[in-house]
């Protein structure tokens, strides 16, 4: 029952306000100079582009056409209202005033056929702000290092083996006469009674006049 009367009351105070601002725009429009049936066209006509741009906002969502043309309606109706109060001579309207109201038919015309024909410019609504991406576990970041492959590791190429060196070819050892031995030995015996130490190879070669490896033959000879 409550809500019953409160849709009651809503649709009563509708009327009224209709009814004033139709009557409104009415003495407005016959004191402009549009008499007859012509002066009931203006209410309807006010009316009517403001029922259209408002079902278009409710339709297609807010955008600056329809809100443009309902503004529009708007300031006509509350314009009507306010001339008619007494701030305006209604038998002495201004010529600005006469020639708005000689154009509305056509400004209403041009802004029903936009309402009713163009898709308008709707107003995009903000982008939600986009939702961080949750961090991942520690677990699940060390499954994943678990179950990737483990990198390839190349092989080292294996080095060659280094090449034998050659051994330096082996010098016979020089064939020494038994009389070439003898002289060597006598040498030798004489430095040990001189000096008490065994001649050396430097000393026998030096005492005897042979070349190196001559005499390093000797000196094996003589141990």
């Amino acid at each position: 029952m409550a809500a019953r009367l409160r849709i009651d009351a809503v649709l009563v105070q509708a009327v009224i306000a209709g009814a004033l601002s139709f009557a409104h725009l009415h003495d407005l429009a016959a004191a402009a100079g549009q008499d007859g049936w012509k002066a009931w066209a203006y209410p309807v006509s006010v009316d009517l582009l403001l029922v259209a741009a408002w079902r278009r906002l409710r339709s297609d969502g807010p955008s600056r056409l329809a809100w443009s043309w309902f503004l529009i309606a708007l300031v006509a109706s509350l314009g009507a209202n306010v001339a008619t109060a007494g701030l305006l001579d209604l038998g002495d309207v201004p010529a600005w005033l006469r020639i708005l109201v000689a154009a509305w038919p056509a400004i209403a015309f041009m802004g029903g056929t936009l309402l009713a024909h163009s898709a308008g410019d709707r107003v995009p609504d903000p982008p939600a702000p986009a939702a961080p991406d949750p961090e991942p576990e520690p677990a699940a970041e060390q499954a994943e290092l678990d179950a990737s492959p483990a990198p390839e590791v190349e092989a080292t190429p294996a080095l060659p083996a280094p090449e034998p060196v050659p051994s330096p070819p082996t010098v016979p050892a020089p064939a020494v006469p038994a009389a070439l031995v003898d002289h060597a030995r006598k040498v030798a015996d004489d430095h040990h009674a001189r000096t008490g130490t065994r001649i050396d190879t430097d000393t026998l070669r030096a005492r005897l006049g042979v070349p190196p490896h001559l005499a390093d033959a000797i000196a094996a000879q003589l141990t």
